[in-house]
């Protein structure tokens, strides 16, 4: 008797489950780890790529002599100027100049308003571009060359949001000093 009820309850429950269908797994071809793949496999396009063909594409893609003369806008190149970016840790500081180096703007994330450590994040950075850029337009700049320099969280998104803001970016340069003869390294930890 007991066990008749049970099996009735257990059918009851077991109907009401049946609506849920699971379906077997589509890939059911499993990775064999031991096989050696052979000589065609490997990254798609690999060996594919010619990079002379590809170059020869772009032929304005690297600088040459008569490249401070190319006109931007009516503006020859070396008279543009000239977004600088200090991209640190702790806070991402623009500086724009024109082509002789005299300062027209200057914002950094603790001027726009973020504190402490955010100053230091890519959001920061990108909403201090943005910033820069609608002040730089308001003053006549519409294209402009960005150099950036220092290493943080920053780089990529800062020049993102100049070109967000609405600036015309020529070139980007890398400023980063480079050190041939960095500090000494601390002492082992002993333990």
């Amino acid at each position: 008797m007991i066990n008749s009820i049970r099996n009735t309850i257990f059918r009851s429950v077991c109907s009401s489950f049946r609506l849920f269908n699971t379906s077997t797994a589509l890939g059911t071809e499993r990775f064999d780890h031991k096989r050696i793949p052979a000589d065609d496999e490997g990254v798609q396009g690999e060996k594919i790529i010619d990079l002379d063909s590809v170059l020869k594409q772009k032929k304005n893609l690297f600088p040459t002599l008569d490249s401070d003369n190319n006109l931007y806008d009516g503006v020859p190149y070396k008279s543009l100027p000239i977004c600088n970016v200090r991209v640190s840790q702790n806070n991402t500081i623009f500086t724009i100049t024109d082509a002789e180096g005299s300062v027209k703007l200057i914002r950094s994330c603790g001027i726009d308003g973020f504190k402490n450590t955010k100053k230091g994040t890519n959001i920061a950075a990108q909403t201090t571009a943005i910033s820069i850029a609608t002040k730089a337009i308001d003053r006549g700049f519409r294209t402009i060359r960005v150099r950036v320099r220092g290493l943080g969280p920053g780089r990529l998104s800062a020049v993102k949001g100049l070109q967000m803001g609405g600036l015309q970016i020529v070139s980007v340069t890398d400023a980063t000093h480079v050190s041939w003869n960095p500090p000494r390294p601390r002492k082992a930890r002993r333990l």
